[in-house]
């Protein structure tokens, strides 16, 4: 059965991360996946404080919730560093120690990460260059760690103007021409619906490489049963795959958030997910 988690960040926003969580579990989800150690986001932008890992963990377990991945660094590259910058390699790969130790101590072994904007002063193929670089020097850490980085396209008509990966078709080059089991690409269903849609036949041909899924309706990044996406398809095809890992909800209810994630969890239990 595939499995679902849902993003800590973007639900129950006006609450604190305790109460987030118990929240989340009560309406029936044993798993989350967080952004940044350093802030929480408040439903208008991202804010302190920092994240205090040995408290999380007992919120987690106190709950019966595990974390199944969390953010690295910032989409535009205002934490942790950018992949396409060649300057940032050094910072980048100190920050992917540091949150390695984060995210073990909450018992989590997969990270997201993206690439930073596109720098206008260097040309695509530094840019390009400078990513294969930094994440095969990141494969050689997280192998020894025993972590999973996953690589993000991000949609930039609507959320992410400038960023650098803004396709499938790109996102799986570089992760085939990195040729590594522990770098794979995470294939959100909302950004990629919007910048080139043929979502299915996309994830019949890069299955290989997915590590990870996020999903929500589209247009308008609501629940998954608002828009143009008909995702217990979606979801069923995954299934016949063979993909074992988790479905993450990284989307912004338009309703009660308990109402909301609960409507999601009995539509997607009728196409055999739980």
């Amino acid at each position: 059965m595939t499995k679902i988690d849902v993003c800590l960040e973007t639900v129950f926003t006006s609450l604190p991360v305790e109460a987030r969580l118990e929240r989340i579990a009560q309406a029936g989800y044993t798993a989350v996946e967080l952004w940044h150690k350093e802030c929480t986001w408040n439903g208008r932008d991202l804010t302190g404080p920092a994240k205090d890992a040995k408290k999380l963990k007992a919120i987690l377990d106190k709950y019966g919730l595990i974390v199944n991945n969390m953010v690295l660094n910032a989409w535009d590259a205002t934490l942790g560093g950018s992949l396409v910058n060649p300057e940032d390699q050094k910072l980048y790969l100190k920050n992917l120690e540091e949150v390695i130790k984060f995210a073990r101590s909450i018992g989590c072994n997969k990270l997201i990460t993206c690439t930073g904007k596109k720098l206008p002063e260097k040309s695509y193929k530094e840019q390009r260059d400078s990513i294969i670089s930094t994440l095969s020097e990141a494969a050689k850490i997280v192998r020894k760690e025993d972590f999973t980085l996953l690589l993000e396209p991000l949609n930039t008509y609507v959320d992410h103007p400038g960023y650098f990966l803004d396709s499938t078709k790109e996102g799986a080059k570089i992760i085939r021409e990195i040729n590594h089991p522990n770098i794979r690409l995470l294939y959100d269903i909302y950004h990629m619906q919007i910048m080139e849609g043929n979502v299915i036949s996309t994830i019949e041909q890069n299955i290989d490489i997915i590590g990870h899924f996020h999903a929500a309706g589209a247009p308008g990044r609501h629940e998954l049963y608002f828009g143009e996406l008909n995702y217990p398809n979606i979801i069923k095809r995954i299934k016949e795959l063979g993909y074992e890992g988790y479905f993450g909800l990284e989307y912004f209810p338009s309703m009660d958030s308990e109402e909301s994630l609960k409507t999601i969890k009995e539509l997607l239990e009728k196409g055999g997910v739980r």
